[in-house]
């Protein structure tokens, strides 16, 4: 493989540094790794009821060392960073046994860490030896290539807007990967730490657009892929387990792309804020017209400067229809309607602000 096209949409079999190495440098858009942990566990772990624990003991989380850790850390972080495009990000997943090895390593090589975002597990696996505080979170850092990198992609309007108008924080609340979600093999679960898809979706949707180039060096089941193809972007995960590669494949394929319509647009950039007072210059809410509220009986006049007038009081269109109201306050724009003088009929001021304001900003863009 020497080329990006020839890995697109791809679930490669392979060490992942070497398959990094092979593609053209500022290639990827967006990567996600979801690497060894590192545990380190010293033989099984077992119930209060003698039945024993599913822990992380799988090959590809063993390491000779700290040291040896930190090495393999570094090579494949060297790796991602070299084709990351400069509007991409990287997102690295890791628990207290890890997570702070690699947040070194990433300052190490340049890195400029934007987040560390807490992963709270609303369903926990339970502290079964009763020896420690239920470990119920994980972190994730979210970083660029550098703290001169400008460009990082993030759909910041999209997440807001979607989070019920309110700015998305860094505790993230979602269940473990579990139910029909959860892939089994003859019963068992075929990856020890298979990541949840609404995770994926969120780090996905929020760093990356349509269209752009998804990087999974650490593939496992494949849901980077599954969500990356859902969600209208192309990817290239890597795995060198074969028996994951294949589970990967078939989840990838099964897969079906939403409408790119729906597939997430990031949202553009919001309509110019206009003052009530330009309207009345522009003569779209001229002076000695008059408002009417659209709840209650109170009717203003329109003064030359932008304020307007109800009941001996003289002031914004805010502050005299809070008055008016009695209220503490009021949103001008969606309280007033400018009343036409010819048929009396009333048309929200909101409304007359935006068309002007739209109208504006296409006579500025073209």
């Amino acid at each position: 493989m020497t080329n990006t096209s020839a890995a697109l949409d791809s679930v490669i079999l392979g060490d992942c540094v070497e398959v990094m190495n092979a593609l053209p440098e500022r290639s990827v858009d967006l990567v996600f790794a979801d690497p060894p942990y590192y545990l380190r566990l010293d033989g099984d772990l077992w119930r209060p009821n003698e039945t024993k624990v599913d822990a992380t003991d799988d090959a590809w989380d063993r390491f000779s060392s700290p040291e040896d850790y930190d090495a393999f850390t570094r090579e494949w972080l060297s790796a991602a960073r070299r084709v990351m495009s400069d509007r991409a990000s990287l997102w690295v997943i890791g628990s207290y046994h890890n997570i702070y090895r690699v947040g070194k390593i990433l300052m190490d090589l340049g890195f400029w860490i934007l987040n560390d975002i807490v992963w709270i597990k609303t369903n926990p696996t339970p502290q079964m030896r009763g020896v420690r505080f239920c470990n119920a979170h994980e972190t994730l850092l979210w970083v660029k290539k550098s703290q001169a990198a400008t460009k990082t992609t993030f759909n910041y309007r999209g997440a807001k807007a979607g989070n019920e108008d309110r700015q998305m924080r860094s505790d993230w609340y979602m269940p473990i990967c579990q139910g029909g979600e959860r892939i089994h093999v003859e019963g068992l679960k075929a990856h020890s730490t298979q990541k949840p898809e609404a995770l994926l979706h969120r780090i996905i949707s929020t760093t990356s657009n349509a269209g752009d180039l998804v990087l999974d060096p650490f593939c496992g089941t494949g849901t980077t892929a599954a969500v990356a193809k859902r969600l209208g972007r192309r990817f290239i995960t890597i795995d060198r387990d074969p028996g994951y590669v294949e589970i990967a494949q078939r989840r990838v394929d099964a897969e079906t792309p939403l409408p790119t319509d729906q597939a997430d647009t990031p949202i553009g950039d919001p309509i110019p804020k206009v003052p009530f007072a330009t309207l009345v210059e522009h003569g779209l809410a001229p002076a000695g017209a008059r408002l009417q509220l659209i709840k209650g009986s109170a009717s203003a006049l329109i003064n030359a400067d932008g304020t307007v007038t109800a009941n001996g009081y003289r002031g914004s269109i805010h502050r005299v229809g809070a008055r008016c109201l009695e209220t503490p306050a009021c949103n001008g724009w969606t309280a007033w309607a400018l009343v036409d003088p010819s048929t009396g009929a009333g048309r929200l001021l909101d409304e007359i602000r935006r068309e002007f304001a739209i109208r504006m900003q296409k006579s500025q863009a073209g």
